[in-house]
């Protein structure tokens, strides 16, 4: 028996009644948190973990597997973080000291999840849980998560995020932040190499290859930006400007277009695609056709094809001051281009245009990728967690003087 959290979509009173119903049908039943093996595969993680260079006085060891781990929620008390995939799969992991307490799944009694990728939290401690094609809300997550299901709402019902034809797997790994103006940021990836010319005026009206921002509770949806083709990585700074990565157009040779880390310190801006495959770098699509005007080009770009995906500043002070206030950002690893690039830790040291490796090793030419980082995020004690797709981990990197 599954009941699908579609049937919430309703009015009030049937929110109610079916979210009452389905809390009393999991105790019933004793739906209880299912555990992820901790040990599975340790060993051959740590041999990987051996072979990665960074700079001196840091280290990085197993921290959590979660399989098929991709995003990183980090809960503001400390209780929970939460980790996205882009098939079924939600975790939800007690932090530990140096490795996790415990990993387990967050599967709330009656709701099925499509690429639950996009994870953000509020200030008042909601979890927003961004599909391909749905928004949801649970309140007080990190204390209240094993009873999800009854704080379960529908902020974007299924098949209203995007129109239904425009759903893809290519490009539909969402990401989401909650901006400094309390309102909730989605990228919405375009499902093209280069997006058509006739679908460009439902794009820009939907903001499918931008990002669009709403009020937490869903309502007054409006287009951010357009012109980015596929970001999956987001952070504000303190100044209140929007950071992102963005992932450029395939099939133009190994050595071009660059990626892009961008900037946006104010809704209208158009990052350039699919006018600019990256860069400066014009798409042979849209080649001699007028680009649009005041068109705002990349703060940083990095090694074509690499796929920079997760993104966020550090702010702790276990680093070095000189990592402080550095943009850390995944790289996931290439596949269009004949020699492997990527599959590494990158900053962007505070106040520079730079692209730096941090930590790598996990590229080995021409063998198979030895793991695919996907994304950062900073714990309270100032050190970094990185998701590991390939492997189903997420590591911790610590820094110790010499």
């Amino acid at each position: 028996m599954q009941l699908h959290i579609e049937m919430i979509e309703g009015s009030d009173s049937m929110r109610r009644t079916v979210a009452a119903f389905i809390a009393c049908w999991a105790l019933s039943f004793g739906a209880a948190a299912q555990s992820v093996d901790q040990n599975r595969a340790s060993a051959e993680i740590d041999s990987i973990l051996k072979r990665i260079k960074l700079p001196k006085g840091f280290s990085i060891s197993l921290y959590a597997m979660a399989p098929g781990a991709r995003t990183l929620a980090v809960g503001r008390e400390g209780k929970a973080i939460f980790v996205g995939t882009s098939e079924k799969s939600v975790y939800v992991v007690t932090p530990g000291e140096e490795k996790a307490a415990a990993v387990e799944r967050f599967a709330p009694t009656g709701i099925t999840f499509r690429m639950p990728h996009g994870l953000c939290f509020s200030k008042d401690g909601a979890l927003f849980l961004v599909e391909r094609n749905r928004v949801l809300r649970f309140d007080d997550a990190e204390n209240a998560w094993r009873d999800a299901a009854a704080n379960a709402k529908v902020i974007v019902k299924a098949g209203d995020l995007i129109p239904r034809n425009e759903e893809s797997r290519d490009h539909t790994s969402r990401v989401c932040r909650i901006g400094p103006d309390d309102k909730l940021y989605i990228s919405l990836g375009q499902p093209h190499n280069v997006a058509p010319r006739d679908k460009l005026p439902l794009y820009e009206k939907t903001g499918i290859g931008g990002i669009i921002r709403m009020n937490l509770d869903g309502s007054g949806r409006e287009v951010f930006a357009t012109g980015v083709r596929n970001s999956v990585g987001m952070t504000f700074d303190t100044d209140g400007s929007l950071w992102f990565t963005d992932n450029q157009v395939d099939s133009m040779g190994d050595d071009r277009p660059p990626g892009e880390i961008n900037r946006a310190d104010k809704a209208g801006l158009n990052f350039g695609f699919p006018w600019y495959g990256g860069g400066h770098v014009r798409t042979r699509e849209y080649d001699g056709v007028e680009p649009p005007k005041d068109v705002v080009f990349p703060v940083v770009e990095t090694a074509p094809h690499a796929a920079d995906l997760g993104v966020a500043f550090y702010r702790g002070d276990m680093f070095p001051s000189k990592y402080r206030g550095a943009l850390f950002y995944a790289q996931h690893g290439s596949w269009d281009r004949s020699v492997p690039i990527g599959a590494r830790v990158m900053m962007t040291p505070a106040g520079t245009t730079e692209s730096l490796p941090f930590a790598e090793g996990w590229n080995v030419g021409d063998e198979a990728y030895l793991g695919r980082p996907a994304d950062v995020a900073e714990l309270a004690d100032g050190s970094l967690l990185v998701t590991d797709d390939k492997n189903g981990a997420i590591y911790r990197i610590t820094y110790r003087e010499p």
